[in-house]
């Protein structure tokens, strides 16, 4: 995805937790979604409650896109131009503590954290085309991944790549390869790159289940693009929003029963959650500007 060109961006790859977790950390306030808000002038990342209370601006006023929480939740990594060119920083989840990880003089794009928070996945097109890359999450040990002729990025409509559950694989997209974007799988070192999706439209934005046995994705192939789930190999594909508007970038509670996604039904792209089989559609974020990317975190491990 273009830093420039974005309307909206990321999901982070979560970890299965229980139902039980999940209505403590909603009782103890602890349950939080990131997202991206420009009703402030530009991009920013925001924090709110899971229910839509609680907005808070992170970072005040300097810019930041693509929020993706670190699996503790203790950390938000995104993207930022702030210092002439957009790079990969990572903050606390209060927004203190902001540092650069990455320093090119191309755009760097699209974070997310491994499930054990060792790596961070990304987009670079610092070898002259769009690839995915891995590094440390304190920015060492860059590799690159994919090495496709084509572009392997995400497009205007969705956050990749992204990690399984397991942290075995990592789902992206692709341009061309088949005339159109669709998702892929490979091996975490970028081995065995395989393609699910087969259509001649627009598949991104896939978001793994945090039982790591769906993916949800973005797709225009029924007219305005829509929320669907498939199974991890690509078969068993089910829409799961059916308006006329634009619903894109699904993100999974960590318990797997609801679905976080920005959408433009109401006039204006906000986000919205719903349970994990597409009922349930609330409306969470009301602002005069756009709000996008939402990102849960993991919840905190019992002792």
């Amino acid at each position: 995805m273009l830093y420039g060109l974005v309307l909206i961006a990321l999901a982070v790859p979560l970890l299965h937790g229980s139902a039980s977790q999940d209505a403590d950390a909603k009782k103890e306030g602890e349950l939080k979604i990131a997202f991206a808000s420009w009703r402030d002038g530009n991009s920013q990342i925001y924090v709110m409650n899971s229910d839509g209370s609680g907005q808070t601006n992170l970072t005040n006023h300097a810019d930041g896109n693509d929020p993706s929480f670190s699996p503790d939740g203790t950390k938000i990594v995104f993207v930022s131009g702030r210092d002439g060119n957009p790079e990969i920083y990572v903050m606390n989840a209060d927004g203190t503590g902001v540092t650069r990880l990455t320093n090119n003089s191309t755009i760097e794009d699209e974070p997310s954290f491994s499930p054990d928070g060792s790596k961070i996945v990304f987009e670079s097109e610092r070898d002259e085309n769009y690839n995915i890359y891995v590094m440390n999450a304190d920015g060492t040990g860059v590799t690159m991944l994919t090495t496709d002729v084509d572009q392997d990025f995400a497009t205007t409509f969705g956050p990749q790549p992204v990690f399984s559950p397991d942290g075995s694989k990592i789902a992206f997209v692709s341009e061309i390869r088949r005339r159109g974007w669709d998702i892929y799988i490979m091996n975490a070192d970028g081995t065995g790159q395989t393609r699910l999706t087969k259509r001649a439209v627009w598949d991104n934005g896939p978001a793994f289940s945090p039982d790591g046995s769906k993916i949800a994705f973005t797709s225009g192939r029924d007219g305005p693009y829509g929320i669907y789930v498939m199974n991890v190999d690509g078969t068993g594909v089910t829409r799961l929003t059916t308006n006329k508007a634009n619903d894109w970038q699904p993100a999974f509670s960590p318990d797997g029963s609801k679905i976080a996604f920005a959408s433009d039904r109401d006039g204006n792209f906000e986000i919205y959650i719903m349970n994990a089989d597409g009922s349930g559609q609330t409306r969470l974020t009301n602002s005069a500007a756009r709000d996008a990317s939402p990102s849960f975190p993991l919840l905190p491990k019992k002792n």
